[in-house]
């Protein structure tokens, strides 16, 4: 794994200086050390989980066979684009949240010299994304699909960001909006599609599979995606902070997550009451009764059975498809998230 990660880093660096030297455009000294630095800073800093899942995948759709070095180039160019394209949506989110740390150092945009700088910044890593695409996939025969599958997954998660952050609108704090079909929604679109369902059809394409032929890998992925947000919502209340890396703020930021909406589904109206007073605001006093309420209603219990529950459902699906190559993939992807602390 460890040369892998390597391997893979060192595909970031062509990709870079690629882009660095880009013949369409006359970057100046400034310019250039821009870019690098923007990159440096926010594309390779997190856990590269969705980039390192396409080589994953691809090599499990092989079933066992050595891949040359040109296919985990290749698939290490289509983990990188992914990455991109979290980078892209990252730096944007922490401008639109305001929020001041990301990966355990200050939001790009919060950088001295940096500032709504960082809006453009942005608009750049998403079209590198294309760039990549073009210099190394343009002959092959999926070319086309992997510049339409990249287009409908940032479509679908820009959707979902967007039912976001128009049902958190500061000043309208509503509770009674907030539902697990909501809930489920937001989740699906701004999450699942892009970081469960794209790293296994790229993964597909490459391996010469067509995605229509699939729709059935996507659903269960978008489950598995939805799965890994609840257990995100739930850590972020339950979790350790030394072994997340963050101090959970949902609560406070008055998240449709799904810890409210299972509350509110299970509380009485003296408890309902409560919710509707103290959740969103940003005091400790409010937030530790809000906790408490969460143990009187057993929140903790409600997610053990909704994770086993989950597990049994995916297996069934998974065990369900026809090819043993596929069934390894989504099962790799279910064991790395199963029961996580993290």
């Amino acid at each position: 794994m460890a040369d892998l990660k390597s391997t893979f880093l060192d595909v970031y660096s062509q990709l870079k200086s690629e882009l660095l030297n880009d013949s369409a455009f006359e970057w100046s000294p400034d310019s250039r050390q821009w870019v690098e630095r923007m990159l440096d800073y926010n594309v390779p800093g997190g856990k590269l989980n969705r980039g390192l899942s396409v080589i994953d995948s691809y090599k499990l759709l092989k079933q066992g066979e050595e891949l040359t070095e040109e296919e985990i180039f290749l698939a290490s160019a289509l983990g990188w684009c992914i990455e991109w394209l979290q980078a892209y949506f990252l730096v944007l989110d922490d401008i639109m949240d305001g929020s001041h740390t990301r990966r355990g150092q200050p939001c790009w945009f919060r950088l001295p010299k940096v500032g709504m700088i960082a809006v453009n910044d942005g608009i750049m890593l998403r079209n590198h994304i294309p760039r990549i695409l073009k210099k190394h996939f343009r002959g092959k025969p999926y070319y086309v699909d992997l510049l339409d599958l990249f287009n409908e997954v940032e479509f679908q998660t820009a959707s979902g960001q967007m039912i976001d952050l128009i049902t958190t609108l500061e000043g309208e704090k509503d509770l009674t909006k907030y539902t697990l079909s909501l809930h489920r929604r937001i989740v699906q679109y701004k999450t699942a599609y892009y970081s469960f369902y794209l790293p296994v059809a790229c993964a597909l394409l490459m391996a010469g599979e067509s995605l229509d032929n699939h729709i059935d890998v996507q659903n269960i992925l978008v489950q598995m995606g939805i799965y890994f947000q609840v257990q995100d919502d739930y850590l972020d209340c339950y979790g350790d902070p030394r072994t997340i890396g963050k101090i959970g703020t949902d609560i406070e930021d008055f998240k449709c997550s799904w810890m409210v909406v299972k509350a509110l589904e299970v509380c009485n109206e003296e408890q309902k009451k409560v919710l509707h007073e103290l959740y969103g605001k940003p005091d400790p006093e409010s937030v530790a009764k809000i906790k408490v309420l969460y143990n009187e209603l057993n929140l903790q219990g409600i997610f053990l059975e909704y994770e086993n529950q989950s597990y049994e459902k995916l297996i069934t699906s998974i065990e369900a498809h026809p090819s043993k190559a596929v069934q390894s993939v989504l099962k790799s992807f279910l064991g790395k998230i199963y029961k996580r602390q993290k």
